[in-house]
């Protein structure tokens, strides 16, 4: 007979015996969720209290991690605009999405203002790459326009990308 070290029958803790798992902290907890990627103070907020953590030791883990420097709004948002153009949206959907995070007018337009990209020429690549050149028929150049729109661009960027000569 061998001993399997997966049948829990034997082992250096004894028979049957399990590891306990700790409780963690919010602190940590918190920390877990901004080392895989960067979140607001309202989402961590959210997030760990949906989880049965007190909102109270939860609002103070949150503060405590925004004195220390490892949650940052400003960060949040500048990272949020950077991946949400690189996915192809506009700035009137990423500017919506950041308002929904709790950020105010002013830090919206700080990060918007991180942009170092055009948003009329984004629109053109993304009807480039989705419709190609067959802009010719209205019907088309409509469906684009829509595309765009829900995309979240403004006018002005979907005028410009569903114009007929796309390489001016």
């Amino acid at each position: 007979m061998h001993d399997d070290p997966n049948d829990g029958s034997t082992g250096a803790n004894g028979p049957g015996r399990r590891r306990r798992v700790r409780e963690q902290t919010p602190v940590q907890r918190a920390l877990g969720l901004l080392a895989r990627r960067e979140h607001s103070r309202k989402e961590l907020n959210r997030k760990l209290t949906s989880r049965g953590l007190d909102a109270g030791e939860v609002e103070a883990a949150v503060d405590r991690l925004a004195g220390e420097g490892w949650q940052d709004d400003s960060r949040f948002a500048e990272s949020l605009v950077r991946s949400r153009a690189a996915s192809g949206y506009g700035p009137l959907r990423i500017r919506a999405e950041l308002s929904t995070h709790g950020l105010d007018g002013e830090a919206i337009a700080v990060a918007m203002g991180t942009f170092e990209g055009d948003w009329k020429e984004c629109a053109r690549d993304l009807v480039r790459r989705r419709f190609g050149k067959a802009l010719d028929e209205l019907a088309v150049r409509r469906k684009a326009a829509d595309f765009l729109i829900r995309r979240g661009f403004d006018g002005d960027s979907v005028r410009a990308a569903t114009r007929l000569d796309l390489d001016d």
